[in-house]
């Protein structure tokens, strides 16, 4: 089989370089805009590790299921080998593990580790993709790096994580164990062997129905990403762990057989991604209020960065839903019967 041919992914390579971090830790609150050269050490790591994931994904003919997973296993390589977060118990001089959910065979908490994957899945890696995917829809499916930009992309990302673990190591002094990094290293092993047997298995069968209008999507990833997120920044008492990590369970589950079946639809396309993303963005834009910096500082600087951050995230939302409607009010007729998704088994969903 011939490889996939690049597409001229100058300005989305550029785009999605610089949208990974800045909704990964802006976005979220974590940072705030005085902290932009910190940004930029953490760019190589969130922005290299973004592409690498789509370029995977997409050169191996897999879609979005298989970008999901690519990016789950990113969010352990970095919260675990990489930072060390998953089990060190002053990470930023705070104790997130031994709480109610804690395990202590494993070292971490369950609610922890959930909110790593929630927090780099969806909106490090998935939403920053679907932005950018959508503001090129002529280039929304195709690999955007040549080999040479996949070298570097990779070393790049090598260097940045190395960078990030040798300042938390001289920051904390804190080491993983053995087996608590080859636990981790499995099950991130594990996520990319299963995400490749996706991508080899092809797109899954057609569902009948129509899919919703994409602002119903939209709408509904907005609430399910509110409804986890919003009790998890608002609610912090012990006793309110094991009903979020119930919640997590309960949004990721309908989200996944939701998304699931909606993208195996007569008419799902990019819009209806775009829509997904837009929710999910929109739960940052609001949750960021309170949410306190990890460096602290004062409270009218952090609501005025988030209030800066929350109007760029808009304007980036705007351009993509704009572009992705335009590009389907575009798109030629197809002969009546079941749309191309449809009869591709939800490929669009893949794609």
């Amino acid at each position: 089989m011939a490889p996939p041919r690049t597409s001229g992914g100058g300005r989305p390579v550029l785009a999605l370089f610089l949208l990974a971090p800045s909704v990964g830790e802006f976005l979220l609150g974590n940072l705030t805009v005085p902290e932009l050269g910190l940004g930029v050490l953490l760019a190589p790591l969130y922005g290299c590790g973004a592409l690498l994931v789509r370029e995977a994904a997409r050169r191996t003919g897999g879609g979005w299921p298989v970008i999901a997973l690519l990016a789950a296993a990113y969010a352990l390589i970095e919260e675990g080998p990489v930072d060390q977060l998953l089990w060190n118990d002053s990470y930023a001089g705070q104790d997130l593990l031994h709480g109610p959910s804690y395990v202590p065979g494993l070292g971490t908490g369950v609610e922890l580790v959930q909110a790593v994957l929630a927090l780099h899945t969806v909106w490090s890696v998935c939403v920053p993709i679907a932005l950018v995917e959508a503001c090129v829809p002529a280039r929304r499916t195709t690999p955007w790096l040549g080999r040479r930009g996949l070298v570097v992309t990779a070393v790049a990302y090598v260097l940045g994580a190395a960078l990030v673990f040798w300042g938390n190591y001289a920051e904390e002094h804190f080491l993983a164990s053995p087996a608590q990094l080859a636990l981790c290293g499995a099950v991130v092993v594990g996520l990319v062997v299963l995400a490749l047997r996706l991508a080899r298995r092809g797109p899954r069968p057609p569902v009948a129905g129509s899919a919703p209008a994409p602002w119903r999507v939209g709408a509904a990833a907005l609430a399910g990403t509110s409804l986890y997120w919003g009790p998890s920044v608002l609610l912090t008492a012990d006793w309110f762990e094991w009903i979020g990590v119930a919640l997590w369970c309960a949004v990721a589950g309908f989200g996944v057989r939701a998304v699931g079946r909606w993208s195996r639809q007569e008419g799902w396309g990019a819009r209806h991604v775009c829509a997904l993303a837009a929710g999910a963005l929109l739960t940052y834009v609001w949750a960021a209020f309170p949410v306190r910096p990890e460096s602290g500082g004062s409270l009218t600087a952090d609501l005025v960065s988030n209030a800066v951050c929350g109007a760029l995230a808009l304007t980036v939302l705007a351009r993509a839903v704009r572009t992705a409607r335009l590009a389907e009010s575009e798109r030629p007729m197809t002969p009546a019967g079941p749309s191309r998704s449809a009869r591709s088994g939800g490929r669009s969903y893949g794609g």
